[in-house]
């Protein structure tokens, strides 16, 4: 598979680095306008790193857009002529819809639209995808890319928004959880790395529980909840400070933003 990924910002970056380890690809091209800033990339013959966009474009059979949304509209401009159908269009760009790319370069062309976060450099990212009518043939190909990096699940397009939220900003949003579970560790006297490591693998197995039991989180709670015990006051004491509501507020406004940058 030849693979080209235009653009090598945080998320450009992370794709990249998750197909290197994945070794997808025949040959791997990876623009940004300074590639001296990712020459660490630069592993094996089969990669090239390049400020040329159309070179790699030329070169590679599926294109993953890793832009800036502003960017989009010039680069699918500047690059029309040289998107075949032969090729398989991949955007990662926030906002931008399959019908927007449409209307820029045409209705044939096949166009997922793919919404990873940056655990995808370690082959851990929650990914959605969808595509356009043209593209609905080249989705066993997108799914086996990101599948490969972690786990992936295609959805209707208009619940991208919402899976850009809960995926792409999710990263943060967990990273904030256990940052605030590490400092309340380090208030009870635990050392700094002791209560990350504690916070890191007590997240992880939570994760994996749910994953392994199917069952609702809940159910789960319930195992390590006694009356009167410290689990439950914690929780509660929790949930009188708002927990539950300041994360679903927190998911909602982050929502309506990208959809007002959709709307744009």
């Amino acid at each position: 598979m030849k693979i080209a990924i235009i653009g090598a910002g945080n998320l450009g970056l992370s794709i990249a680095k998750g197909i290197i380890k994945s070794d997808l690809y025949k040959s791997l091209y990876i623009t940004k306008r300074n590639i001296n800033t990712i020459k660490e990339l630069k592993t094996s013959d089969k990669i090239h790193l390049t400020s040329d966009n159309q070179e790699a474009i030329i070169n590679s059979d599926v294109i993953i857009l890793a832009i800036q949304p502003y960017q989009l509209e010039e680069i699918l401009i500047q690059n029309k002529n040289l998107f075949t159908n032969e090729k398989t269009i991949i955007s990662v760009v926030l906002g931008y819809t399959t019908e927007n790319i449409e209307k820029i370069i045409g209705f044939q062309h096949p166009i997922i639209r793919a919404m990873p976060n940056t655990a995808i450099a370690v082959g851990q990212s929650m990914t959605c995808i969808c595509s356009n009518k043209s593209g609905v043939e080249r989705m066993k190909l997108a799914l086996n890319i990101f599948n490969s990096l972690g786990h992936t699940l295609e959805i209707a397009e208009k619940h991208m928004s919402a899976a850009t939220v809960i995926c792409g900003s999710g990263i943060a949003f967990w990273m904030r959880m256990i940052r605030a579970t590490t400092e309340g560790a380090v208030e009870m006297g635990l050392e700094a790395d002791e209560a990350l490591d504690m916070a890191i693998h007590s997240c992880l197995g939570a994760a994996k529980l749910l994953k392994a039991t199917k069952n609702n989180p809940e159910q789960e709670i319930d195992k390590v909840t006694t009356p009167g015990g410290c689990t439950i006051t914690g929780l509660n004491e929790m949930e009188h400070h708002g927990l539950s509501s300041s994360i679903i507020k927190g998911l909602v406004t982050s929502f309506h933003k990208v959809n007002h940058i959709t709307d744009k």
